[in-house]
């Protein structure tokens, strides 16, 4: 298994590890409902380094990137993120990903830089995909084994990171980012973005400036009873948010629209791959579509499980499904044919020999 520059610090907080992405990872450190309440009610860390990120300069890196994503990059400014996808050419998602618009002092003249953050288990996989795409020398480079990224989330995440940076945080709006010093660490990026819904920041650096940056955050954050957070919480936090999880909820199968990622689909911009078969899905509307559902029982809804009409017709599967702790109830996300789609909508989820009732919910599934 692959490690992170944090994997001996974990063991050493007594972290419970497990594989994830070929990577040893802390999946809780205690309970994953209390790590998931610190999150939402005051800051938690996260260490995310199995993540990959790739650097991509040229000048034609902005019609590169403007091919293999559905998302309009070209809306970007430098110090500017964006949450996009890499459609195939079948309709179905490659993978989910973040685009950096990176500033002009990392490239030539007329070119331009991106970093794009791909998920840890689909990086060999997007590097190909976005090579074969490559024909105009756009330079390419893989940074994924020397780049570390923490992911520092809560409300109270700003008041940590501001005693460790003279970056402007306050000023730093959803979705942007910049670089400076952060712990004493030179070149260190900085971004307002997060996958729990709570709010903070994503701060990457080079390997070997990884462990003195969580130490000075652990630190700084002791007046708040900083804690570190596993996986395990990681995913609570999305899935109360309605956050798609690669793998489970998206993949090479499913389309962005039925997926609810419509708003990072961008068909009226120029040609990428499946624009059309997105034009005829927003155009003739979709056949199913992903769903959350609350459930009626105290019955976690597990990945796989089948979904039923009333009459015991099987309509569709969970994707995912926890114990949601904000709520106190289970939750969980499928697919399911349009008719079913609605809020309000009673469906069955097959738990061994027992038919359990959902209710189609809105989401996300919790407000903050």
């Amino acid at each position: 298994m692959k490690t992170t520059p944090l994997t001996e610090v974990h063991i050493g907080l007594g972290a419970k590890m497990a594989e994830f992405a070929g990577y040893n990872m802390p999946i809780s450190y205690g309970t994953i409902s209390d790590e998931h309440e610190k999150v939402r009610a005051s800051v938690g860390i996260f260490d995310v380094s199995h993540m990959g990120e790739f650097i991509l300069k040229g000048k034609d890196a902005t019609k590169l990137i403007q091919q293999v994503t559905s998302n309009d990059v070209s809306k970007l400014e430098p110090g500017d993120a964006q949450y996009s996808c890499l459609p195939n050419k079948d309709g179905g998602i490659v993978d989910d990903l973040l685009v950096y618009r990176l500033f002009e002092d990392t490239c030539a003249e007329g070119e331009q830089a991106y970093m794009l953050v791909v998920n840890a288990s689909n990086i060999l996989k997007d590097w190909k995909w976005i090579k074969e795409h490559n024909t105009d020398d756009v330079r390419m480079h893989d940074i994924s084994m020397f780049t570390g990224l923490l992911a520092l989330q809560g409300p109270d995440a700003i008041k940590v990171l501001e005693k460790l940076t003279d970056i402007d945080l306050a000023g730093m709006r959803y979705y942007t980012f910049d670089k400076g010093v952060v712990a004493g660490e030179e070149n260190v990026l900085v971004s307002a973005t997060g996958y729990t819904g709570s709010g903070g920041f994503e701060i990457y650096a080079k390997n070997s400036q990884l462990v003195a940056i969580w130490n000075a955050i652990m630190d700084a954050g002791k007046e708040f009873d900083i804690q570190p957070i596993g996986l395990g919480a990681r995913d609570t936090l999305r899935l109360e948010m309605g956050y798609c999880l690669y793998g489970n909820d998206i993949d090479d199968n499913t389309s962005p629209i039925e997926a609810g990622l419509g708003w990072i689909t961008k068909t009226k911009k120029e040609n990428f791959n499946s624009i059309e078969t997105f034009r005829a899905q927003r155009k003739n509307g979709v056949t199913k579509k992903l769903v959350g559902f609350k459930m009626a029982e105290r019955r976690v809804p597990r990945h796989d499980y089948i979904i039923e009409d009333a009459d015991g017709n099987e309509i569709g599967k969970v994707t995912s499904g926890t114990q949601s702790p904000t709520l106190d109830i289970p939750i969980g996300m499928g697919y399911v044919p349009i008719d079913f789609a609605k809020e309000g909508t009673i469906l069955k989820i097959v738990a061994g020999k027992k038919r359990l009732d959902a209710t189609v919910t809105k989401m996300p599934f919790v407000k903050i």
